[in-house]
């Protein structure tokens, strides 16, 4: 019925709702009833992700309307008198909740991810080259992987957010919300002049017609969905005379934030919390501003950031507990990043491993999560072809230790060859085949207590029969986002973990 679209049949979808709701309530899920209602078509949730809830299936509906509310995210009017931020937090946050991440074996509580958005992939993929990409993309079939990449997460227990839930999470009913999307659409819209063309070639009458006054009634009379379109792809309209019809004629440039589905690179979650990177790729720099915005909508708190002369990109980095951080540096995060991290006391480890690429630096090996990645508290896997002092593909690490009087890090050992500083943190090291690693085997996901996402059903094979792995591996299709140049690690954002001896750990899941 509510398929077919007429009042009389979302009338009846309420309905059906609200009967659904109280039977969940009878049989004792009061929650599962309360996020039923709160996706009715007639209850105080919009439409998340582009697509109204109610005309998603029952599951889906329920999967977005508890993510959001289990963190404490609940539709409210806005409250008349309040003094808000410049990018307001327009969502009710369950009090002290924070983003930490002290361990990449410790249980994944909370992850941000972006799904392949239509109209900035359908661009990207016009030119996969030039827009970042392994090879071309098929849209459709990215979006399907994506969703079932969502849906083991969740299987898991991860509350899952993408950023257009985020973007358009209580826009529909909350002013404050809305003029918020509406400053970052506005940031992302640019009205100019045609090459060639001044404001003064224009009549006089007309030159309202390229101001920001003209630009923000634009915005203003946006659909949602068209503030979130705006924003994804950044469009340039380029305005010169035309002397008939309206008087104008317009050209149209665009900067699409292709590469978002990777939300791990705009920043990193330390035992700090959150820290806002820069990303070496310049068409990539305003996805860290997006990001920015949705944790601070959430409430999240930013614990630091990167300044200009830095670059830290989140596929380097892993936690190794509280004692130690490791940072990969050479093609996309630099040193001048680290010792930012250091200088800001922005990492919450005891010693800080900086894992230097100084004789590789290969697009097919960018980030330290394309050849290593902890399965567990002793065992790792790493590219065979980086192992060994005689390697010329080989990292050695740099290791840096907080005094604990100053606060202040300094150089304890430096050229440590990278297996070598692994192995005597206790680690085991599983290697993985140069033709396995370019099929992305060493870019797994560990949502905690060695439950392992991978994409290559070889090296799942080789994981799990490995004496020293006690977990579960899901193998799953992700070739189209792959296609991108990323793979599980790369398309999640862990901004919460539970730490270890505060929170009781979740026992794994039998299937």
């Amino acid at each position: 019925l509510k398929e077919n679209g007429s009042a009389a049949a979302t009338e009846a979808g309420n309905v059906l709702d609200q009967l659904q709701a109280a039977a969940a309530v009878l049989s004792g899920d009061s929650r599962l009833g309360q996020g039923i209602l709160a996706s009715s078509s007639r209850g105080t949730t919009p439409a998340i992700g582009g697509v109204p809830i109610w005309k998603r299936s029952a599951v889906e509906r329920r999967q977005a309307t508890e993510d959001l509310q289990a963190i404490g995210i609940h539709a409210r009017p806005t409250v008349p008198g309040l003094k808000r931020s410049k990018v307001g937090s327009v969502c009710d946050l369950v009090e002290g909740l924070a983003s930490v991440q002290e361990h990449e074996n410790d249980i994944a509580e909370l992850v941000i991810v972006c799904e392949p958005e239509q109209s900035s992939l359908m661009m990207g993929g016009l030119h996969p080259r030039g827009s970042l990409f392994e090879r071309p993309v098929n849209v459709d079939t990215a979006q399907s992987q994506h969703a079932e990449f969502r849906k083991q997460l969740r299987a898991h227990g991860l509350r899952v957010l993408s950023v257009s839930d985020i973007l358009e999470y209580n826009v529909e009913e909350n002013v404050a919300a809305r003029v918020d999307l509406e400053d970052l659409a506005f940031s992302a819209l640019v009205y100019e002049m045609k090459a060639g063309y001044t404001v003064d070639d224009l009549k006089e009458e007309d030159r309202e017609y390229v101001s920001d006054d003209y630009k923000r009634n634009v915005v203003e009379a946006m659909s949602i969905t068209q503030l979130i379109d705006t924003i994804m792809i950044n469009p340039t309209v380029h305005i010169m005379p035309s002397n008939r019809d309206t008087g104008l004629t317009a050209t149209y440039t665009f900067a699409p934030l292709t590469n978002l589905v990777y939300t791990r690179d705009q920043q990193i979650t330390t035992c700090r919390g959150v820290v806002m990177g820069r990303l070496r790729s310049e068409q990539r720099q305003r996805e860290v501003q997006v990001m920015r915005f949705c944790f601070t909508k959430l409430g999240l708190p930013i614990a630091g950031e990167i300044s200009e002369g830095g670059f830290l990109e989140g596929g380097d980095f892993f936690p190794v507990g509280t004692d130690l951080a490791l940072l990969g540096i050479g093609l996309r995060s630099d040193m001048n990043a680290c010792q930012q991290l250091m200088d800001k006391d922005l990492l919450g480890t005891r010693r800080f491993g900086v894992v230097r690429d100084d004789f590789d630096q290969s697009q097919d090996r960018m980030h330290l999560d394309c050849v290593f990645s902890l399965l567990s508290d002793n065992l790792c896997i790493m590219l065979e072809d980086i192992i060994g002092d005689d390697s010329p593909k080989r990292r050695l690490v740099d290791e840096y230790v907080r005094d604990d009087k100053t606060g202040k890090y300094s150089l304890a050992r430096k050229g440590i060859e990278f297996s070598s500083f692994i192995r005597n943190e206790g680690f085991d090291i599983i290697p993985i085949k140069h033709e396995h690693q370019l099929q992305y085997a060493c870019n797994v996901l560990n949502l905690g207590d060695q439950r392992i996402i991978s994409v290559h059903p070889p090296t799942a094979r080789q994981i799990v029969k490995h004496p020293n792995f006690k977990g579960d591996v899901k193998v799953m299709d992700f070739s189209s986002i792959t296609s991108m140049y990323g793979s599980v690690h790369c398309a999640s954002q862990v901004v919460r973990r539970v730490p270890r001896g505060s929170l009781p750990r979740f026992s794994r899941p039998n299937a």
